[in-house]
C-alpha cells in the first residue's frame, strides 16, 4: 500500500500548514492525547467536522506546557477561537488510580509513556492560551470539561470544585457529543457573531455577569442550582443538585440551568435531542485516514489505538444510567445508532488497512447490545425524566429488538475480507434474560445470543454483574445477580450444544457506595461457587456527574436525600478488595482472621474450607492492592 501524503491529516506543524498553502489557521485545537485521525477519537471527530464545514484547522497535540510554550505559539492566532479538550480521558483518571497513587503509562501517548499531559490539562491549557491570547476566544470540549460544567467533587483534591468554566477561564463550554452545537457555533462565527452573544445555543455552558440581566431564549424555562457557595457550605444542597442536573440531562424537552458562583451565573442551556441516523453518520462518515498522525512513528505504537483500530462502534449512548459510570452523564441516555450502510462501509474501510489480517476486534459501542434500540412510542421519551430505561425495571416502551444487531454481524460475516467479526465491548446481559427483559414476544434475544456465542467470542465473554448483594445494586442500578446466575445458565448451555469453551469474565467494583465488607465476603464466596477466581476487578472511583460520586461526597443519595454508607478510608477500601483474591495464599489468613472478627465463620469455611494448622514457613498477608482501574 502506498504511503498516504501529509495533507491526508490535519496539520499539526506549520510545515504542513504551507504545504496546503494557508496563509493562516481559522481555528486550533489544543488536545491532551496525541491525534489519531479515527472516528474514535474526539479531538479528530471536532477537526473533521470542522473543516467539512470550510474552515482551516490546526491541532496542537500534547503540548509542552513546562516550557517557553512554543507548542502554544507555532500556529500563531487563530482567525476565529482555540478549541480546548484534555481528550478522550479526564486528565486525573487518565494519571491516577483509585488509590491516588501516579500511574506509569498513558494510553493515548505513543509508547504508552507518562507525563506527556499535564493534571486538569483543560485548565492548564486554557490559562495558558488565555495569557498568551487574551483576545482570542477558547470553546472548551470534551469528557473533563462536559463532566465537570457545575459544581463537582473532585476526588483527587477531595474538595468541591466550581465548574470548570470559572478555573479555566474559558469563553464557552459544549457538553456531552459536541457535532450539534458545533455546527450551530461554527454558522455563527463564520457570520462574525462574537462568543458573547451565542447564548441561545442548545448544549453550551457559559458564565454570565450576575449584575446584568439574563435574556430568556426558545420559550426555553430556567431551573436554578443552589449556589457553589452554598454547596460548599451544605453538602446536602449539593447532592440535591446532582439530581436536577442528571434530569435536566435526560430529558429531550429540557430546561435551563443556572447557578450562582462568585459574582457570576453558570448558564447551562438545555441539550439538543439525540442524534438521528443520518447525523450519526454524517459524523463517522468523514474522511479520516483512520491512523496515527506519521510524526508519531518512531516514538512507538499508541496503546488506545491499536485496541480499536480495527474495531467498529455502532452506535452512542447507554441507556444504563449506571451510578458510578459516565458514558450517560457525557454521550446521554438515548441511543443514537448509525445506519447499516454506514457500519459497512466502516468495515470496508478496515479491510483496506495495511496492517489488517482478516480479524474485526470489536462490533461494539459502548454496551455491546443497544444498537438501534429506542422507545416505541417516543411521544413517551420526549416526556420521560428517568436516568435509566431499564432500573429498576425494563420499561415496557423500549423496543430491545436485537434482530437489527443480529442482521449485521451476520452481513459482517459474510463479508470476503472478514475471517472473524468479535464483540469486544461489554455485553448487557440483562437485556437477554426473559425473567428480567418482558420485551421478548417474537425470542430474537435468543437468536441474538446463539449468533453472538457460536459466531462472535473471541475465547471470553465480558459482561458485568459489577456485585452479588442486592443492596448495593440497587443504588449501582443494576439488576439483581439472581439474572446473571440465569444469563450464564442459558450462555453454558449454548456452549454445550454446540462443544464450545468460552468462559464468562465478569467484572466486578469493590469500595462502591451502600457495599459493606460483609458484603465483598459474599461476593467472593457466591463467585466462588460458581466455579470463578476474579481477575477482572476495580476498586471505585468517584468520578464527576456520577450519583455514586454525589453519595461517596455527600454521604446521602441525591435522590432520596437517605444516608449511604461507603468505604473511604484506604483501609477499608483495601479489605473490601483483598476478598476478590480469596484464592491467593497471601490472602487466606488475612481473610480467615477478619472474617472471624466479624463473626461470620461460616464465610470463611465457604470460601477457605476447614482451619488447617498453619505451616511454620507459610508467607504473611501482603496486599498487593493498588486501586488500579483495569478496564
Amino acid at each position: 500500500m502506498l504511503e498516504r501524503p501529509l495533507t491526508d491529516w490535519l496539520p499539526l506543524t506549520m510545515k504542513e500548514v504551507e504545504k496546503r498553502g494557508w496563509d493562516e489557521v481559522d481555528i486550533v485545537l489544543v488536545s491532551g492525547d496525541a491525534y489519531v485521525d479515527h472516528p474514535a477519537f474526539g479531538t479528530a471527530v471536532i477537526g473533521r467536522i470542522m473543516e467539512s464545514e470550510g474552515f482551516r484547522v490546526a491541532i496542537i497535540a500534547q503540548p509542552n506546557w513546562k516550557d517557553d510554550l512554543r507548542d502554544f505559539k507555532k500556529f500563531g492566532k487563530p482567525k476565529y477561537f482555540f478549541g480546548v479538550t484534555a481528550g478522550c480521558m479526564d486528565s486525573m483518571v487518565n494519571h491516577y488510580t483509585a488509590n491516588k497513587r501516579l500511574r506509569s503509562n498513558d494510553s493515548y501517548t505513543p509508547g504508552g509513556e507518562a507525563g506527556f499531559r499535564p493534571d486538569y490539562a483543560t485548565i492548564v491549557y486554557t490559562n495558558i492560551l488565555k495569557t498568551l491570547y487574551p483576545d482570542v476566544p477558547v470553546l472548551l470540549g470534551g469528557i473533563e470539561a462536559s463532566l465537570r460544567r457545575v459544581t463537582h467533587y473532585d476526588y483527587w483534591q477531595d474538595k468541591l470544585l466550581p465548574s470548570i468554566l470559572v478555573d479555566a477561564g474559558a469563553d464557552m463550554l459544549v457538553y456531552g457529543m459536541g457535532e450539534q452545537p458545533l455546527r450551530e457555533i461554527l454558522k455563527l462565527a463564520q457570520k462574525g457573531v462574537p462568543f458573547s452573544s451565542m447564548r441561545n445555543i442548545n448544549q453550551v455552558a457559559f458564565l454570565h455577569d450576575a449584575s446584568a440581566d439574563l435574556r430568556d431564549y426558545n420559550s426555553w424555562n430556567t431551573v436554578e442550582l443552589a449556589s457553589h457557595e452554598d454547596c460548599l457550605e451544605d453538602k446536602i444542597k449539593y447532592a440535591a443538585n446532582f439530581k436536577i442536573v442528571e434530569v435536566e440531562s435526560n430529558k429531550w424537552q429540557a430546561n435551563r440551568i443556572t447557578q450562582k458562583v462568585g459574582d457570576q451565573v453558570l448558564v447551562i442551556n438545555p441539550p439538543f435531542k439525540t442524534m438521528d441516523e443520518a447525523e450519526v453518520d454524517k459524523s463517522f462518515d468523514l474522511p479520516y485516514t483512520r491512523m496515527p498522525h506519521p510524526k508519531y512513528k518512531k516514538r512507538g505504537p499508541i496503546p488506545a489505538y491499536d485496541m480499536i483500530k480495527f474495531s467498529v462502534n455502532m452506535h452512542r449512548g447507554c441507556f444504563g444510567g449506571c451510578s458510578f459510570c459516565t458514558i450517560s452523564a457525557h454521550q446521554g441516555k438515548f441511543i443514537a445508532s448509525r445506519s447499516e450502510k454506514s457500519v459497512l462501509k466502516e468495515v470496508d474501510e478496515i479491510t483496506k488497512h495495511p496492517e489488517f489480517k482478516g480479524y474485526i476486534s470489536d462490533l461494539g459501542g459502548p454496551s455491546a447490545n443497544m444498537y438501534k434500540m429506542k422507545g416505541k412510542d417516543e411521544s413517551i421519551c420526549a416526556r420521560c425524566q428517568s436516568p435509566s430505561c431499564i432500573h429498576p425495571v425494563i420499561c415496557s416502551n423500549l423496543d430491545t429488538s436485537h434482530k437489527p444487531l443480529t442482521e449485521i454481524y451476520r452481513k459482517v460475516d459474510a463479508h470476503p475480507a472478514i475471517k472473524k467479526a468479535f464483540v469486544g465491548s461489554g455485553v448487557r446481559y440483562d437485556l437477554l434474560v426473559d425473567d428480567f427483559n418482558k420485551n421478548n414476544a417474537d425470542g430474537n434475544h435468543d437468536e441474538y445470543l446463539e449468533q453472538l456465542t457460536t459466531r462472535h467470542v473471541s475465547g471470553r465473554l465480558k459482561v458485568a454483574p459489577e456485585h452479588t448483594s442486592d443492596d448495593t445494586l440497587r443504588i449501582m442500578r443494576k439488576p439483581s445477580f439472581k439474572y446473571f446466575k440465569q444469563f450464564k445458565k442459558k450462555y453454558d448451555q449454548i456452549q454445550e450444544k454446540h462443544n464450545l469453551k468460552q468462559p464468562l469474565v465478569p467484572y466486578f467494583i469493590s469500595s462502591h457506595p451502600g457495599c459493606e465488607e460483609q458484603d465483598m465476603a459474599n461476593l467472593a464466596a457466591e463467585t466462588k461457587d460458581l466455579g470463578f477466581q476474579l481477575e477482572q476487578v476495580q476498586d471505585f472511583t468517584p468520578t464527576p456527574m456520577t450519583v455514586a460520586e454525589v453519595i461517596y461526597y455527600s454521604g446521602v443519595h441525591p435522590y432520596t436525600l437517605k444516608p449511604v454508607k461507603t468505604a473511604k478510608t484506604r483501609e477499608e477500601k483495601q479489605a473490601q478488595n483483598s476478598y476478590f483474591f480469596w484464592y491467593k495464599p497471601e490472602y487466606k489468613d488475612w481473610i480467615r482472621n477478619r472474617l472471624s472478627k466479624l463473626d461470620r465463620p461460616d464465610l470463611a469455611e465457604r470460601l477457605l474450607g476447614s482451619q488447617k494448622k498453619e505451616n511454620a514457613g507459610k508467607p504473611k498477608f501482603k496486599s498487593n492492592y493498588s486501586g488500579k482501574k483495569k478496564r
